[in-house]
């Protein structure tokens, strides 16, 4: 696997900082040889916290974090919270309070208080950063479907491309330019095969990127022998992983059709399933990809 600098999944262990103790002092000057208590307070430990980059000054520590991480406590697997917002920040352990000097517990009847509070233990754990990528649509298909030749004919992304499975080995994101200055955002997964749900091939590890798309656009080449059998194949698997999915906005693109002619688009044509808008494209010749665009719009408007 060529090296990388995409991170999707980490696991850490964090402590925060433990509360300064408070001093047990009594004022002493030149001329005060007995004056009362003046012990200050002990400083709060430093807080842990993660701060949203889009762009990938305390005594805490700022953790920063792509936007669209999930943090879930590492034992219970429980998600703590998402920060989806850019520059959003949450305390992942806070620090502990600082103990009070004897100042605060002097009286009437106790003026001279010889004691402090020690400061409070800061928060520590075992935690899981977990990224899902924020993209408008999701590509979902077989490895070598055309899904990153999609990405670099519509966007200006370069994915790797190559005929040959499983070439994209990490998520791709890319900008689609529509009408009137406005756009949209694609992102292109590793391949799904059968099984994927269970760990087959290594669509598994990059599903949940699409959890947070609003349309799915399914991409199935024109060479496969049964399209409506392998869209079934397909919606299988993100019902294993995460029924949910199936709530989703989805488009059928059927690739590769510079490879066929018209005749054999329309003995396809009745065999595709139902109640799924498609279209035939080809990223090579450009055939079909305005229709695309305006199709994916359209589903993101609804």
């Amino acid at each position: 696997m060529p090296d990388s600098n995409f991170i999707d999944y980490v696991k850490i262990f964090c402590a925060s900082g433990h509360g300064g103790a408070g001093s047990m002092h009594l004022h002493r000057a030149k001329y005060i040889p007995k004056g009362g208590p003046d012990g200050g307070d002990g400083g709060r430990g430093g807080h842990i916290i993660l701060r949203t980059n889009p762009q990938f000054w305390t005594q805490d520590i700022i953790l920063e974090v792509p936007v669209g991480t999930v943090v879930k406590d590492a034992e219970t697997a429980e998600v703590l919270f998402e920060m989806v917002e850019p520059d959003e920040e949450r305390i992942l352990c806070k620090g502990g309070r600082g103990g009070l000097g004897n100042n605060n517990f002097k009286s009437a009847t106790n003026q001279t208080p010889r004691y402090a509070q020690p400061g409070e233990d800061g928060e520590e754990g075992w935690f899981i950063l977990e990224l899902k990528l924020l993209a408008d649509v999701g590509l979902v298909g077989f490895p070598n479907a055309g899904k990153s030749t999609l990405l670099a004919a519509v966007t200006a992304a370069k994915p790797k491309i190559a005929n040959y499975a499983f070439t994209t080995l990490e998520p791709n994101l890319g900008i689609v330019k529509y009408y009137d200055d406005q756009s949209f955002v694609i992102a292109d997964i590793p391949g799904i095969i059968e099984g994927a749900h269970e760990g087959k091939g290594i669509g598994i590890r990059f599903l949940r990127h699409i959890e947070r798309n609003s349309v799915l656009l399914f991409m199935i080449s024109a060479e496969e022998d049964d399209i409506a059998a392998s869209y079934r194949t397909l919606l299988n698997e993100l019902e294993e992983y995460n029924p949910e999915l199936l709530d989703k906005e989805r488009v059928l693109a059927i690739t590769k059709c510079d490879l066929i002619d018209k005749k054999i688009e329309s003995e396809i044509e009745p065999t595709l399933p139902e109640g799924i808008p498609h279209l035939f494209i080809s990223s090579i010749s450009g055939e079909g990809l305005k229709e695309l665009k305006d199709m994916l719009w359209s589903a993101l408007q609804s």
